[in-house]
């Protein structure tokens, strides 16, 4: 005999705080794991074609780990010192690109700059403010025995967590199936693929996406001889998957840097802006349709709301688990809404009376 559905509900009910209880206390402690898990989620597909192909599942593991260790070392010997460099030249370089936006206003708008101007006193403390705040935090973040240890860590277990994830993917996955309450396995089975369906469109079409974006905004503008144009590149990617911000952040910034880096020759201005329209020619066209497809369900105002309320309460970590959770939610609000409208509550006695 099935459990009543308050006692149901208590439960699961019991079962959700817990789990909150848990991220919030632990969420430092939980990033590796989430993170490797991340991974793990991102890469099955690719070891699934490999057993595919005729590769057994440790091979196939193997096999995705050599290659990730591979990219590793050349990112960090080729590519994430570069990053670094830029980020704090950039951040030092704040208060005179103020300086620079100052002289040419004062240039063309006599008016708007006079000593006692709102906008001057508002231009100076914001460059200091991130040549202060961003040095600061720089310069804490990689001068910190704490943070340096906590960084290799995270990059010790990520790994590790991640490689013994995917190689018992598929049997968590079916042990987390039979423990499913029989009554409820079928509709749970359905809801999960959904949720899977939702996960797999976003996450990885989102970062493939990003990825390929990023590369591209980064190589574009270093070929121009944008300075830090691998750096805005690389958060203009990052910040793709909220849509359109990424090109707005990155296009704002890229251009502003343009203008007075290569003020007067206006076609490398043009060069730089035209990277941006490319890219969201790309992205929308080409990118986000063929890899995210139309039925993500993920609304940009949910994404932007779900990301912000977990982040406020679980820090970083409840940032990572934000989409996930987010999708969660979502298809889980839709099923409750077909339950809803399918129910005697919604319909009452209408249809009755229309009989």
């Amino acid at each position: 005999m099935a459990l009543p559905v308050r006692d149901q509900l208590k439960y699961w009910g019991l079962t959700a705080a817990v789990f909150s209880l848990v991220l919030w206390f632990l969420g430092d402690v939980l990033l590796p794991f989430v993170l490797g898990g991340a991974i793990a989620y991102f890469l099955d597909p690719v070891a699934d074609r490999l057993e595919r192909m005729g590769f057994s599942r440790g091979a196939a593991t193997g096999t995705i780990t050599v290659i990730g260790v591979l990219a590793f070392v050349v990112l960090a010997l080729a590519i994430i010192p570069t990053l670094i460099s830029q980020a704090l030249a950039l951040v030092q370089f704040a208060p005179q690109l103020f300086n620079d936006l100052q002289s040419f206003l004062t240039e063309r708008f006599p008016n708007l700059l006079d000593e006692n101007s709102v906008v001057r006193e508002t231009l100076i403390k914001i460059g200091q403010t991130i040549q202060d705040q961003g040095g600061r935090v720089i310069n804490t973040l990689f001068n910190s025995a704490k943070t340096v240890l906590d960084i290799a860590i995270l990059f010790l277990i990520v790994p590790v967590v991640a490689v013994y994830l995917l190689l018992d993917w598929d049997r968590m996955i079916a042990r987390i199936d039979a423990l499913v309450p029989r009554d409820h396995s079928e509709v749970v089975r359905q809801l999960a693929g959904e949720i899977d369906k939702v996960l797999s469109g976003f996450v990885r079409g989102m970062g493939s996406v990003c990825m390929v974006l990023g590369v591209y905004y980064a190589l574009a503008l270093w070929m121009v001889g944008l300075q830090f144009g691998l750096i805005v590149g690389v958060v203009a990617g990052m910040l793709t998957f909220i849509p359109y911000v990424g090109a707005l952040v990155g296009g704002l910034l890229a251009i502003g840097l343009a203008l007075f880096q290569f003020w007067g020759e206006w076609h490398w201005i043009v060069a730089v802006w035209a990277i941006f329209q490319s890219g969201q020619f790309i992205e929308g066209n080409i990118l986000t349709p063929r890899w995210v497809g139309s039925s993500v369900g993920l609304h940009p105002v949910w994404l932007l709301l779900a990301l912000s309320v977990f982040g406020s309460l679980f820090g970083f970590v409840g940032m990572l688990v934000a989409v996930p959770l987010a999708a969660a939610i979502g298809v889980l609000a839709r099923f409750a809404t077909a339950q809803y409208t399918g129910s005697r509550l919604y319909r009452g006695l209408t249809e009755r009376k229309e009989l």
